[in-house]
């Protein structure tokens, strides 16, 4: 996995963390969906590099 990508992956996750948090603290559920969209995107991408580092073994 290289390393920006890691970094873009793990920036997209926070991000999704903090919508999350701010739309639970205003309670704007609309923001608080895209905070969770974020997050689960950010996941997958990260797991999908998971997947592509263990095939090139």
């Amino acid at each position: 996995m290289s390393a920006t990508d890691k970094a873009k992956n793990t920036t997209q996750q926070a991000k999704g963390r903090l919508k999350e948090t701010a739309g639970k603290i205003t309670g704007n559920d609309k923001v608080r969906a895209e905070g969770k969209a974020d997050r689960t995107k950010g996941n997958l991408k990260q797991a999908g590099e998971k997947v592509k580092d263990a095939l090139k073994k």
